[in-house]
């Protein structure tokens, strides 16, 4: 006799019938709607990484600043340095 357990997949949240005799998945039925925390929860990773990208993205900026500033003071200083050497 066949003898069956039901059961919901707490990660995809399909309901799952399963043989207790051998062990298998006999049946399954994907979920019909997501749960609203789901939608909430996948909202509030989009904005933190949004977040994320946008401090990356300043930080870059900041970083390409300062190399720019580097550059124009090394320059300077060799202009200082050497006012009439011509290459």
């Amino acid at each position: 006799m066949e003898q069956l357990i039901e059961v919901d997949c707490p990660f995809c949240k399909s309901r799952l019938w399963i043989d207790l005799d051998t062990h298998q998945v006999v049946q399954h039925q994907k979920a019909t709607r997501k749960d609203p925390a789901d939608l909430a929860d996948l909202l509030e990773k989009e904005r933190e990484k949004k977040e994320k990208a946008d401090l990356r993205f300043s930080q870059a900026r900041e970083l390409e600043k300062a190399k720019k500033e580097k550059a124009a003071r090394l320059f300077e200083e060799q202009l200082k340095i050497d006012p009439g050497k011509e290459s």
